[in-house]
């Protein structure tokens, strides 16, 4: 236990970097998307994409990962709380998503993506509201049920408003 508040001070440091990847890269798809037209703009756009993901995303991804592993085992009381188990699920669909960016890295890489930058607008919220759930349960040490229910509708409605919006 001597090591425990290195490797939570670590697994928070990767934390943040790859949630600085999930929040940028979509952003970047945006940007591709809209400038397909543009080769010059969509080779450098597209060497963002493959360093951004590849070089600091899913390191830290792993980096997570392993330090909250790491955590768990030097402390397995904490899986006999829900909250943990709430940020274990919530943390599955982080997985998920992370890796469906490589999927859509890939198409785009190969430009035959069909998706809109509007689509992928819509899509950069979901770490957010993600992000929002681990760290409310990992502060609050238990699900608040009616605020977690709120800020999925909103950030529901937020996708459907930038969905839906007219160019």
């Amino acid at each position: 236990m001597q090591y425990y508040r290195w490797i939570l001070f670590f697994h928070i440091m990767s934390w943040m970097s790859w949630m600085a990847m999930l929040f940028y890269l979509p952003r970047l798809y945006v940007y591709h998307q809209e400038n397909k037209d543009k080769k010059d703009f969509t080779t450098v756009v597209k060497t963002q994409e493959r360093m951004l993901y590849k070089v600091i995303g899913m390191p830290a991804m792993w980096a997570t990962i392993i330090s909250g592993t790491s955590m768990l085992l030097l402390n397995p009381a904490l899986l006999s709380q829900n909250w943990m188990w709430a940020k274990l699920i919530v943390l599955v669909f982080l997985i998920a998503y992370s890796y469906s960016l490589e999927y859509f890295r890939k198409v785009l890489l190969a430009d035959k993506c069909t998706r809109s930058g509007q689509f992928f607008r819509a899509y950069n919220e979901v770490p957010t509201i993600l992000a929002i759930l681990i760290v409310v349960f990992v502060i609050l040490k238990h699900i608040p049920i009616y605020f977690s229910i709120g800020i999925s509708a909103f950030f529901g409605f937020i996708i459907y408003k930038i969905l839906t919006k007219k160019k």
